[in-house]
């Protein structure tokens, strides 16, 4: 599984949400053709140069994401993607789009829609709204137990789920 998290405060860093996902696999660069490696290496900072062609990043990207899924399937999980700075959306939509015989999935959360996620347009959606008191009180019973080693009787009966380590998301603040 590969992960990577767009953040706020890095939305103008081009490429630093690529970057994220991708550091793991770096050291397959040198399999890619030399254009693509040349540009993903000026992209990610490892390498002097202009700003590199966004084509060539997008075709090193797909070729490093391919490349580590020849040995077992990949699943790359993009949280907060709103927030991706504009150069890594665009490239992992490139790549999303072309992503035919290999073993990738790709998978780019958003919270809420809010016109950040357009790059994504086209690609199969799935909305899923929050889980109310009951959805989250249940998530975290199950992490307790999970925890706790257990699949009997919750231990924290009567307290509040939102306290709980388990934390749901839906749950933030509430």
């Amino acid at each position: 599984m590969a992960r990577a998290a767009g953040a706020q405060s890095e939305i103008e860093l081009a490429f630093s949400g690529l970057g994220q996902l991708c550091a793991p696999m770096l050291d397959r660069i040198d399999r890619l053709p030399e254009p693509q490696r040349d540009a993903l290496r000026t992209a990610f900072g490892l390498a002097a140069g202009a700003a590199p062609d966004r084509l060539l990043v997008g075709l090193a990207a797909l070729g490093l994401l391919s490349d580590a899924a020849g040995e077992e399937p990949l699943v790359c999980l993009v949280d907060d993607a709103q927030w991706l700075d504009q150069a890594s959306a665009q490239a992992l939509a490139f790549v999303a789009r072309r992503l035919v015989a290999e073993s990738v999935a790709l998978i780019f959360a958003v919270r809420e829609p809010s016109g950040g996620e357009q790059n994504f347009a086209g690609l199969a959606q799935l909305s899923v709204g929050g889980l109310g008191e009951g959805g989250c009180a249940s998530i975290v019973g199950i992490g307790d137990q999970v925890a706790a080693g257990s699949t009997g009787a919750r231990s924290d009966r009567g307290r509040d789920p939102r306290q709980s380590l388990w934390r749901c998301w839906s749950c933030r603040g509430g």
